[in-house]
Order: structure tokens, then sequence, then C-alpha cells
């Protein structure tokens, strides 16, 4: 089975099975039967591609209900630490982190649902990051969290002289001061 459940109700590690030759390899990225198969029923509307070098950390990010997103998350070229925190109040794994690294290499994917801040770190010299989104983006109902909120005790595995963040995710609050408005229910 591709999906690797994790202890995170929802957050779920994606593997698509890779067909690989002399020639080089093919996979499918995205099948939308194997993920019904599941029980996972999302149509995804959106589609981001971000590029970025050693050092940049981006997020943590959420769109408040009823904006948020649920994502897929894989690396097309390099190497990320990719992070989620549970922020569904009630949730038996509120306030805890699940990091992971994704890459070009291994081509595993994150399926982070609703209800979770998201950021990752690059830790190669470059990578480029696509991910699927079942929401647009709205830019009234964005949130965050500061990424170096000592509560959450993240390994970016970036030194913090080579950290580069953007002036937004350096203003977020702490989880304990953080505004948002999900909920555990069980899945999302």
């Amino acid at each position: 089975m591709p999906f690797t459940k994790t202890e995170f109700s929802g957050l779920l590690v994606f593997e698509p099975k890779v067909y690989g030759d002399s020639r080089g390899y093919f996979f499918e990225s995205y099948n939308q039967k194997a993920f019904l198969e599941e029980g996972i029923e999302i149509v995804f509307i959106q589609d981001n591609q971000a590029s970025s070098s050693f050092g940049v950390i981006r997020g943590l990010h959420f769109q408040l209900q009823p904006y948020a997103q649920t994502k897929l998350i894989r690396v097309l070229s390099g190497k990320i630490i990719d992070t989620v925190v549970d922020i569904r109040k009630n949730s038996p794994t509120y306030g805890k982190t699940y990091s992971i690294e994704l890459s070009s290499e291994n081509k595993k994917q994150l399926l982070v649902p609703k209800g979770f801040a998201h950021g990752y770190s690059v830790i190669s010299k470059t990578a480029e990051v696509f991910y699927k989104c079942d929401v647009f983006y709205h830019k009234e109902s964005e949130g965050g969290i500061a990424w170096n909120d000592p509560a959450l005790k993240i390994n970016w595995q970036i030194p913090a002289e080579n950290v580069k963040v953007s002036e937004k995710d350096s203003f977020y609050p702490s989880l304990e001061n953080c505004q948002h408005n999900f909920s555990y229910d069980g899945w999302h």
C-alpha cells in the first residue's frame, strides 16, 4: 500500500511506486483512484510550486476555516525537512509536530489535512517544492505560527547563521498565542 499512517489523524505519507530502468524512471505522482481506494476523497483545485535556496524556512502557515487547505506536498528537486504542527483543538496530538525528509530521490509525499500549520526548510543547495491544494489561496484568511517557537522544538536542520525567513514569517506568534478556528472531529 502506498500510504503510511502517522500518529496524527489524517496525516499520511504517500510513497508512489517508481518504475525505473536504464532510461530513467516513471511514477504516478497522483492518482485519484488510489486515493479514493484509501478513503481519501479530496478534489485538488490548485497546484503551487516554489524554488528556494539552502537555509530557507517557509512557514509555519495555514488558512483559517472556511478557507483551510488540504495539501499534498512533494519535492521536484533537492531536499527539504517538511514539518507540520497539529492545531486542531481537542486533538490527541494538539501542539505536537511531525517532520519528514522529502526529496527528489525518495519521492515521498506528505498529505497534510486541514487543521495543521505547515512549513519546510531547504537542506540542499536548492529545492523545488510542488504541492496540490483542495481550496484556493485566500489572503485574508492567512495565519501562521512562529517557525522558531521554542515550545515546538522543531529541528529544521539549518545552522542559525544560515536561516533565511520572510519578513511575514518572522512576525508570526507562538502556538500559545496563535488565533485559529480549527477543532478535531476525528479526521479533519
